[in-house]
Formats: structure tokens, sequence, C-alpha cells
């Protein structure tokens, strides 16, 4: 009961000054009475279990309808308005993902067949549990890099030979790596029965189903808020990053090289050394052909971006390229005649399911840390962000969920990672796309391909599918027109961008996004660290302060001096704090009080030495002349938070001052910060009122507290 007395006398005692007749008054004294708040553990806990453990008919509705979304919003689908739209938009996006999941999968070190499969499960399993109507959910191009360098490195481990890509027969080694699950690849009859392609996938697929785990286990404990570490600074940077070592890995497709992947810190360094030692070796036949690719490619992607307002529906370049590139490969037999490198067979149907290997989990598991909260970083803002265009809500936690279920259940039918991708996603909403109905045609598309057409591809050649990926790294190379307005917005950020860009392309993609939210992070301490510290002064005709370097013409109480501390008080800033209020102010009470007891020492020993103390009433009266000002004032109002060094920082700079005369006011503190100040017991009862809710009431306050002589009145 004290305490609340204590804290009802810190928060709501208020006086002010008024000016009558050239007198200094009081006007009424302003109470404000603080909420009472209650704080029992125990029965917060017991609430919050109740709530969850309550089961109505109408609360279990509402728990299917929020874990399943398309309960809700499926059966109240407008056939008429929306249907036209999500078959258009539905049927584009499948197009180009039918040549882009095919390339991709080369990106994440797979046969092309898993690429289809993993656009297809993503489709239908995100239309069941996302919220979002417009993002695309499929194949993106970092996380399946991310993918291609773990696999590599453990297919190295596994002792598979990086450098060839032995054909495999899917159907038959699939299912016999599944009876023989157990064994090591290192075992050479474990080696006969899976090979390459078989283990690869495997890899693929476990770490798919860790990172599917960990994005499902964040949606449950519901920790988003993860997601606001990834500033768009750091995440522009380190997709453009990234981007170089997308770019790098398909050099080698483009030239018609047969390299092995760099794995591991200077990866893309690595990569460009082993071309240049083996350009010698370019096939001629694919680097034709990727020029000739490009050709059409650019200028058709500028023409499609520059005229989108007016084409009602993108040109389907990409799988023009691919279909005549094919028709082109086969009746020119370029792989016989020339040894150009071609997709190889891709097989109907649908594998049976497996389950991910648990061996491989302590190895894969840091790994698919980094890709989840890639995965679900982009897929969440990519929501939010088109829900704010479009004027509804997504639900950041039931995001997750979905992302996560796109990444558990396709894991076992030979996937690899997926997440929203923001180019498919600006086809998709370009094209008319009203709900998730336009994914479940998107996946049809994908269907058909799987089940008849994907044989066709056979001769497609390897240079074209690196052609397609480096065409779709545009959007993140032209980053850099933009850091001439980045660095005019923000110095920090641009410096963070720039930090995660070089990091994720010169040392690894992993590395790089630990390097940019550590940097990110730094950069947040540093700032409170050092911040912003000014003297106020008054705006004339107004109860407005303002800083005094920034505007002129502001009004200034000789007699007081008013401060502002532009971030959170805390431990790391603490000495800050103290030396930029001293510095301001002209005034460091230690050293005034120093000095005031040397020269109180030097006086006892002089009378003691001689009876006239002449000289020494001199000197003491130097070192104890009046100060310029008898009042501070802390504006408090960019003060977040205190901690107990803080606390007890502005409880030592009070006592300081106080010694030497000065008397230190606290003005526009925030509930948070007076209830620290409460707990901390900066001011206990009886004492004099030191907290006020604006600059100018702590200033007319002074004024009426020190006579018009300069001297405190402790009645006033």
């Amino acid at each position: 009961m004290a305490a609340k007395e204590e804290a009802n006398h810190i928060h709501s005692s208020f006086e002010l000054a008024e000016i009558s007749d050239g007198k200094p008054k009081c006007r009424p004294r302003i109470l404000l009475e603080p909420v009472q708040r209650h704080t029992s553990v125990k029965s917060y806990v017991m609430k919050k279990v109740r709530k969850a453990c309550s089961c109505t008919p109408a609360r279990a509705k509402d728990q299917i309808t929020s874990f399943l979304p398309v309960l809700k919003w499926l059966p109240k689908y407008n056939v008429k308005e929306n249907i036209l739209g999500d078959l258009m938009s539905g049927l584009i996006v499948g197009i180009l993902l039918v040549p882009q999941s095919i390339a991709y999968s080369l990106l994440a070190g797979q046969e092309p067949i898993y690429g289809l499969y993993t656009s297809f499960f993503a489709s239908i399993i995100y239309f069941l549990f996302g919220t979002s109507r417009h993002i695309s959910v499929g194949i993106f191009g970092i996380l399946c890099l991310m993918i291609g360098e773990v696999v590599d490195r453990e297919l190295h481990r596994a002792g598979f030979d990086l450098e060839s890509s032995v054909p495999s027969s899917y159907h038959s080694d699939m299912s016999v790596s599944v009876v023989n699950s157990t064994l090591g690849p290192m075992n050479q009859t474990s080696q006969a029965l899976c090979d390459r392609s078989c283990h690869a996938i495997t890899i693929g697929a476990t770490v798919t189903f860790i990172a599917g785990v960990y994005q499902v286990a964040m949606g449950f404990f519901q920790v988003g808020f993860v997601s606001v570490y990834l500033s768009d600074s750091l995440l522009s940077g380190f997709v453009t990053g990234a981007s170089f070592t997308i770019l790098t890995s398909q050099a080698k497709y483009l030239l018609g090289l047969d390299i092995p992947r760099s794995n591991g810190v200077g990866s893309l360094i690595a990569t460009w050394i082993n071309i240049f030692r083996n350009i010698h070796k370019t096939n001629l036949c694919d680097l034709c052909t990727s020029c000739l690719c490009l050709l059409v490619l650019v200028p058709t992607k500028e023409l499609n971006e520059r005229f989108k307002s007016k084409l009602k529906a993108p040109l389907p370049t990409e799988l023009v390229v691919v279909v005549v590139a094919t028709l082109a490969s086969h009746f020119g037999k370029l792989e016989e005649k020339y040894g150009s490198s071609v997709s190889g067979h891709i097989p109907t149907g649908f594998l049976p399911p497996q389950p991910p290997d648990w061996s491989l989990i302590p190895s894969l598991a840091a790994d698919a840390l980094a890709i989840a909260i890639i995965g679900f970083a982009i897929t969440v803002s990519l929501s939010e962000m088109f829900a704010k265009k479009h004027g509804y809500r997504v639900k950041a936690n039931q995001e997750m969920y979905a992302i996560g279920f796109c990444n558990i259940i396709p894991s076992f039918f030979h996937c690899f990672t997926t997440s929203a991708a923001l180019a498919k996603t600006l086809v998709k909403e370009s094209t008319g796309c009203r709900t998730q109905v336009s994914g479940v045609v998107s996946g049809l598309v994908i269907l058909l391909v799987l089940l008849v057409i994907a044989p066709l591809f056979y001769s497609l050649q390897k240079c074209v599918l690196g052609v397609i990926t480096i065409v779709n790294l545009r959007g993140a190379l032209r980053k850099f027109s933009d850091l001439p307005k980045m660095w005019r917005l923000s110095k920090v950020d641009t410096l963070i961008w720039v930090v995660t860009m070089l990091s994720s392309a010169l040392i690894s993609t992993e590395l790089g996004l630990l390097i940019g939210v550590c940097f990110s992070m730094l950069c947040v301490i540093v700032r409170t660290q050092k911040p912003e510290g000014q003297l106020l002064g008054c705006v004339p005709e107004s109860e407005i302060y303002e800083p005094l370097p920034a505007y002129r013409d502001l009004r200034t109480t000789p007699s007081i001096r008013v401060f502002r501390f532009e971030a959170p008080l805390y431990y790391a800033n603490k000495e800050t704090f103290k030396s930029m209020l001293y510095k301001l102010t002209g005034v460091n009470p230690l050293w005034v009080l120093a000095a005031k007891r040397k020269a109180e020492k030097q006086k006892l020993c002089e009378e003691t030495a001689s009876p006239n103390g002449n000289q020494a009433a001199v000197s003491v009266q130097l070192v104890t002349q009046t100060l310029e000002f008898h009042t501070i004032v802390i504006d408090c109002c960019a003060l977040q938070f205190l901690d107990t060094a803080g606390i007890h920082t502005l409880k030592e700079v009070r006592k300081d001052y106080g010694e030497i005369g000065v008397n230190v006011l606290l003005a526009q503190c925030s509930p948070s910060v007076r209830d620290s100040l409460s707990r901390g017991e900066y001011a206990k009862k009886g004492e004099a009122n030191l907290l006020f809710h604006s600059v100018h009431q702590a200033v007319e306050y002074a004024l009426s507290a020190y006579g018009q002589n300069g001297c405190y009145d402790s009645e006033a």
C-alpha cells in the first residue's frame, strides 16, 4: 500500500508556475490517479489455461477454420466475379512454372522431375493452409542455391563424384533406396542401389523436412517476431549477394563446362577461378545456344515489364524458348554431334512416398534453420505487402504453418524447399488473380506436364535452363541502381545492404545472412550507445521546446538548462548520457565538488599556519562562485525505457547536482518510465515534486520555486 501511495505521489503531483503582478505563483495542482494493476502470475496462467482448454462448438469451428482457412473462404467463393481472373492467372503462372521448375532443379543439385514435383505440391498445399490471396508459393532461387550447397557438401562426404551425374532410372532407384535406407552410401552395395541422383534428393528432402518442422514450430510458439530482425535492407542485400552466387553457379552451363561446384567460404571466387582455368574446354554449341537465348529472353522480359499495364498477360517467352530449343536440339542431334549437355530422361507419373533419412538430421539441422528463417521471412513479408495493397489481412503465424506444411508434406514425395517468390507473385497479381484457386489451376498445369509432357524435354539443353535462371535475376541485380536513393534516405541501411551483399556473395550464403543480422543489430546498439543529446529552447509565443542547434530565434531562460537525450538510458550508454549532460551544461558537478573540497582543505591549512585568513577566503570564493543556472530540466520524451543502471544514473546525476545547488527535474516521462522510476525509488515520499507532464510545466515550476532573488523556496 505504501508503494502505491509513493507511486501516486510520483506519477500524479504536478505544480505549474504562473506569473501575476511580477511575482511567480502556483497554479492548482494537477492530480492524475494511475490505473491500479494487479498482476498475479497464478491467475494469469489459470486464465490462459481455461481459455485454451475450453471447447465449445463455436470455438471448435473457429479453430478448424483458422487451421484450414480454405474451409472459411471457399464456400463463399463468388464464381461469377473471381473465376475468370483465377483461371487466367493460374494458367499463365503454371506455364511460367514449367521451365523455371526444370531450371531451378539444376540450381538445387536435383534432377528436373523433382522441380516439377515441388511446384505441384507447393501450389496445392498452400491453397489449403495459406491466408494470402495473391502470393505464388513454389521454387525460389535463393533457397534452391542454399539447398544445392548442402546437397553438394553431403554428396562429397558420402564419396560421390561431384563432376559426374550418372543417369538414373528414377522409379527403381528410389524404391530400392527405401528398402536399403539403413545402408551407408559409402557401402558399395548401397551405391549400386541408390545412385548419386537418388542420394541427392534424399538429402534435399531431409533438409526440407527439417526446415518445415522449424517453421511449424515457429508458428506454434508464435515467434513470428523473429522476422523483424531481417530488415528490408538486410533481405535485399542478401538476395542480391546470393544472386551473384546463383549467376556464378550457372555460368558453367552457359559455357558447357563440366566442373565441380565449389562449396564453403569463398566459393564464388573459387568457381570463377575454375571457369577461367577450363575456359579452353568451352562447348561452342552450348555457348552459341546461350547467346541466342539471351538475345531473345532479355529484350522480351524488358518489353513485358515496360508494357505490363497494356498487356493483358505477359508473353510466355520462356516456354517458347524451351519448346524451340528442345526441338532444335532433338532434330539437330546436338548431344550426339557436339557433346551438348541435355536434361535427359524425365519420367511421367509420381514416385512412391519415401520418408526422410533420419541419420542425416544431425548434419543438416543447422543448414535447415537458415533455410527456414529465409523462407518464412520472405513469405510473410510478401503476404503482408500484397494484403495491405488489396485491403485484407493475413495471419503471420498461419503463414508459417502454411509454408511449414508446404515443406513437411512434400518432403515425403521427393521435393525440396519452397517459399513465396516475388516475380511469380507479381505476374499472378497482374493477370487478375483473386484467390488461391489460381494456385490450383497452376498445379493442374504442372500435373499435366508430369503425367504426359515431361518425357518430351529429354533433348532440352542445360545451357537453356541456365539462361532462364540468370535472366530471372535481373530484379535482384537492379538493386544497385537504388543505392544512391537509399544512401540519401539512410546511410546506415545502405551500409547494412553493402555488408550483407558482399558477405553473402564473397563468403557464403549462410554466413552472409548471419553476418548481416549481426551487423544490423550492431548498428542498432551503436546508435543507442552514441545517441544525440541537445539543449532545448522555447519557440516564441508557444510552449514548444526544440533543439537550439536546429532552429533559430529560440528563447532560453538563463537560469535553466533544458536537456534532451534521444535514446533509451541503459547500462551501455549511461556514461555517454552523463558526459553529454556535463558538456552541454558546462558544469561537471564532480569537478566542482572536488575543487570546493580542495579549496576548503587549503583554507583550513592556511588558517592553521597563519592567523590572517584573507588569502584563503579569496581562493574559496573563486571556486564557490554562483553558477549561471539553478535548474536542469531533462526532457525524457525519447527515453523508451530505463534499466537498473539507467535509474541509478538519474539518481546519481540528481544527487551530484543537488550537492552544488542545482535542482534536476524530469519532464515528459512515459508511463513505463515513470513506473520504472517509482519502483527504483527515484523520489521518496515527502520529497519535492520532480516529474512533470511537459517541459514547459517544469520550467514554470522552476521559475516559481526559485524566487526572483534566485533562491530555492521549498514552500513554492
